[in-house]
């Protein structure tokens, strides 16, 4: 896939003030911690489910449990992905029944991702209620879904990707945006 940089969207510094944003909102809106769980999906939504929870932790004084979900198997274009595709652990430490989940994740663009972690969280149980966190929303969603908190919005045409970066998974704190069918520069 060629790929031409167009833009950094999210410097390291506004990823931070994005995350320490969004884990205020997220107490706020739920009027405390209790019955929360945090829940990254693979990839880059469990470091930030990570950095929420340590956020929360010194707003609340309290540590929420946090849980990783890998929605491979779930995915409804699992067999374009990859004929073998490689399935990472899910850990969700405590039960979701009657819980808060918070899902987190990178980039919100057509939903299916998140459908797919609907899917996955509802086979620990049922919880009380599902909110949304996503660092960057790009648009053009396929499936009624929104996010409850957003990081930034960017609008974005189908030809251009948004992309996370983050010091666990790619060793920088940054978000670009690319445009499709040129090489990168």
């Amino acid at each position: 896939m060629n790929l031409k940089r167009k833009a950094i969207i999210m410097n390291a510094d506004e990823i931070r003030r994005a995350v320490v944003r969004i884990s205020h909102e997220i107490v706020e809106a739920n009027g405390g911690i209790d019955q929360m769980i945090l829940v990254g999906i693979r990839k880059r939504g469990a470091p930030l489910a990570e950095r929420i929870r340590k956020t929360i932790a010194d707003i609340e004084s309290e540590e929420v449990p946090l849980g990783v979900l890998d929605i491979t198997l779930y995915r409804d274009d699992v067999h374009k992905v990859a004929p073998n595709p490689l399935v990472e652990s899910t850990e969700i430490p405590v039960s979701v029944e009657n819980a808060v989940v918070v899902l987190i994740d990178d980039v919100l663009f057509t939903g299916r991702t998140v459908r797919a972690a609907l899917d996955a969280v509802m086979d620990f149980g049922r919880p009380r209620t599902i909110q949304l966190a996503v660092l960057v929303d790009r648009g053009h969603r396929e499936l009624p879904i929104r996010a409850d908190f957003v990081g930034k919005n960017v609008p974005t045409s189908h030809r251009e990707i948004v992309k996370v970066y983050l010091q666990e998974t790619d060793g920088r704190d940054e978000a670009t945006i690319s445009v499709l069918g040129e090489e990168e520069a």
